[in-house]
Parts: C-alpha cells; structure tokens; sequence
C-alpha cells in the first residue's frame, strides 16, 4: 500500500494552483535523485540528506506526494506547504492549514482541519500522530 499526501491551496473558498515559481525554489535543494524520473515542471523526485525520498507531482491545483519518507523529507513536504500557504492532508483525513488560511476555506472544512502558526515536520507529524 502507498502512502501519500496531497497539498491543497484555497483562497476565498476556490482551489487555487500552487505557485509554480516557490514549489521549484524550494524544492530546488533536494535535487532530483539519480536514475529517476528528473524534474520536468510538473514532476520531482527528491532526495533529503537523510536519504529519504519523495515522488511529488503537481496535476490542475493539487500537488500530490507519493511515498514521503520519515525523517527530513517531511520537513521539505512542511516547508513547501507553508511557503505555498497550502494545507496538507493526510491519508486518514485529517486536513493541517496554517491559521491565516482559516478564512479562505470552503464552508464546513473548518470544522474538520487542524490550525498551527506554522506548518512544520513537527506539526505535520502530530496530525498525522493523532489520527493514527
């Protein structure tokens, strides 16, 4: 089985696409693995020090990351939703935004997110702890 996450942006309650020129800046660092799919605009695979992996794809307003290692490679996935002001949901539902997005949200997704500051490994990590 899988396991994945999908990085979600709203603003004034429409899914809006990521900004392309912030997801390549951030992802930029992490390189693209040898002997895997290289980045092409769309596709990433990526690599922390740690030597966990990544495969994110980035389809319409969505970008999807399959296969996120423990470790660093959650920290990347943390950075780039907070940088992108894109919430984060995990394979069991649960949705992580950072508390400006609140307001920008679709009716009744408040309700069933979680809220921090700042979207970190650590936040990350306690949703999806929490929903275990």
């Amino acid at each position: 089985m899988s396991y994945s996450l999908g990085l979600y942006r709203f603003v004034d309650g429409e899914l809006v696409p990521p900004d392309m020129d912030v997801v390549r800046t951030v992802l930029a660092p992490y390189g693209v693995v040898p002997g895997k799919s290289t980045a092409n605009g769309m596709e990433f695979w990526i690599r922390a020090d740690d030597g966990g992996e990544a495969e994110l794809s980035v389809s319409d307003n969505i970008i999807g990351v399959e296969r996120p290692a423990m470790g660093k490679i959650r920290g990347v996935i943390a950075e780039l939703a907070d940088r992108i002001g894109a919430g984060i949901l995990t394979p069991r539902g649960a949705f992580l935004f950072r508390e400006d997005s609140r307001d920008h949200l679709p009716e009744g997704m408040k309700n069933d997110s979680v809220f921090v500051p700042e979207i970190t490994r650590e936040a990350l990590e306690g949703v999806e702890a929490r929903t275990a």
